[in-house]
Order: structure tokens, then C-alpha cells, then sequence
């Protein structure tokens, strides 16, 4: 085992935090969805959030964040904070979920891509091994639980905007959490998603006075856990480790909402989607070795992205 491998247990646990969370985000999604327009749900979610992590500020007496960690951070509160949770309920209400969860899966792809690129973490082999596996099995599970003829071009195309958002807003927000805290990160980043969705206040109060108390229940659970919580474990965890590497572990959120669904839901999982997990974990355990035996440009994407 390499020296560096126990330090990364934390961070691996950080990530194991935020992928189950989001997996059950989307048992919550699809009820709430029911009773909410994608705005609505959208602000309602990080009015939650919000709320949960300026008190964590305020209790922790963690101050602004440094002026050098604002980029990333706007730029990650206006795509990933904002952009993408609209476009991903708006995108789920017009296409099944099978076609949302294979576009969306676009995500970790374009993480390890820009990554390279843009934070010099390089592409060792097992990494791209990883991720094209991962990536495979996540089209498997897709197509599982894919509706033939329902995938209208607006659908995929807000489903397509919500991976874009998704993955450049991971990427900017690496550079910031050179100079600021997790917290710092995700609650400035929560607080200016929910000023982009301030539009849909109109709507928030409308549908709130007539929505189920379920619903409503479920969209202030999503905005403690898998908003407030986990975008902050996730923060946690991309300050340790590379962004492609870590974005590949989302590859398991397929294979915890087939199971969620099943012990939640009664939804009986096909042999299809069996085997689309089996290649997600598969995919995951192989950009795993990329930690074991980095090449030397990921060793210099590491050291850059460390938090002091």
C-alpha cells in the first residue's frame, strides 16, 4: 500500500457520504417533482441548504471566504448550485429516467477530461479504463429502465446542459478550495445558486400552499442532505483528491438508486440493470489503481490541488 493511501481514507469516505446521499436524492426527486415545477424545487432545495449551512457558518464562526477563492466558487454556485439542478428537474419531468441517467452520466466523462486539461491531472490509463467501464455500465442501466419513443430533443438537450453544468462546476471549484474551506465552498456556492433561482420565488409560495406535505417534506430533505451535506463532503473529498478521479465514484450513484428503489420502492431490478451495476463497480475499482501508481503528471495535479 502506497504511503499516501492512508490519508485518502477520509477523503474516500467523504465520497462515499455524498454518492449515497445523491443517490437517494432521486427517490426524493421523483416525489417532490410531482408537486413542484423544476424552479420551484430547484430554490426550495437551496433555501434548505442555505439555511443548514450559514448556521454550520455560524456555529463554526468561519468567516468570508479569501477574495482568490471566489471565482470558483461563483462559478460553481451559477452552474452546478443553480444551472444544473434546474435543468435537471426540468429535464427529468420531459424525458424517463433511464434516458435523464444516461445523458446526465456524460458528467464524470467531461470531470476527467477538463480536468486533464484544465488542472493538469493527466489521464493514466486505468483512470480512462475506469471511466469508460463505468460509463458503460451506467448506459446499461439506463437502458434498463429506459422508455422507447419518450426521449423528446428538449429533454436530452436540458439533460445534456445539466451534465455541462455539472462538470464545469466541479472543475471550478477546485482552484477554490486551494484558498478556502470546504464549508466556505459549498455554503457560498449554495447561497449564490439560490440568488440565481430567486425568479421562481413566485412560484415557490404558489405551489407550496398547495402542495402534499410529503412533497414539501422531501424538498427540504433535499436540501439538508443531499444539497447541504454531501456538496460539502464532496468539497471535503475533491480537496484530496484529483477531480477525474473522484467524479468517476458518482458512477455508483446508478447503482445505489436501483437498490434504494428496490427496498424503498418495491421496484424490482431487471437482470439488465444487475449487470449495469456489476460494470459500475467494475469501472470504479479500475480508476482506483490510478491512485495506487500515478503518473507523473496526476502527481503534479495533486500537489496543485491540495488544500495548505
Amino acid at each position: 500500500m502506497p504511503p499516501s493511501a492512508p490519508r485518502s481514507w477520509p477523503a474516500l469516505a467523504a465520497a462515499g457520504v455524498t454518492v449515497l446521499l445523491w443517490a437517494s436524492a432521486f427517490v426524493s426527486i421523483r416525489d417532490a417533482g410531482a408537486s413542484y415545477s423544476p424552479g420551484a424545487l430547484a430554490l426550495g432545495r437551496l433555501l434548505s441548504g442555505s439555511t443548514v449551512l450559514v448556521a454550520l457558518l455560524l456555529a463554526t464562526r468561519t468567516g468570508w471566504p479569501p477574495r482568490a477563492a471566489w471565482p470558483g466558487i461563483a462559478t460553481s454556485g451559477v452552474l452546478w448550485f443553480g444551472g444544473y439542478m434546474v435543468a435537471l428537474n426540468w429535464g427529468e419531468q420531459l424525458v424517463d429516467a433511464g434516458t435523464a441517467a444516461m445523458v446526465v452520466n456524460l458528467g464524470p466523462v467531461l470531470i476527467t477530461l477538463l480536468g486533464a486539461v484544465l488542472l493538469g491531472e493527466g489521464l493514466p490509463r486505468p483512470l480512462l479504463w475506469g471511466t469508460a467501464v463505468a460509463f458503460a455500465g451506467a448506459v446499461v442501466v439506463g437502458v434498463s429502465t429506459a422508455e422507447v419513443g419518450r426521449a423528446p430533443v428538449a429533454g436530452v438537450l436540458l439533460c445534456l446542459v445539466a451534465a455541462l453544468t455539472y462538470a464545469v462546476g466541479v472543475v471550478a471549484q477546485k482552484p477554490a478550495l486551494r484558498h478556502a474551506t470546504a464549508l466556505q465552498v459549498s455554503a457560498f456556492g449554495c447561497l449564490v445558486g439560490t440568488l440565481v433561482c430567486l425568479p421562481f420565488a413566485g412560484l415557490l409560495v404558489e405551489e407550496v400552499a398547495r402542495a402534499p406535505l410529503r412533497a414539501t417534506l422531501n424538498m427540504v430533505y433535499l436540501g439538508v442532505f443531499p444539497t447541504a451535506v454531501a456538496f460539502t463532503t464532496w468539497a471535503f473529498a475533491l480537496a484530496r483528491m484529483p477531480a477525474g478521479r473522484l467524479g468517476v465514484t458518482t458512477y455508483l450513484v446508478p447503482v445505489l438508486v436501483v437498490a434504494l428503489s428496490w427496498l424503498l420502492l418495491d421496484e424490482v431490478p431487471r437482470p439488465l440493470a444487475l449487470l449495469g451495476g456489476a460494470l459500475c463497480l467494475a469501472g470504479v475499482a479500475l480508476s482506483r489503481r490510478a491512485a495506487a501508481s500515478p503518473a507523473p503528471s496526476t502527481r503534479r495535479g495533486e500537489a496543485a490541488g491540495r488544500t495548505p
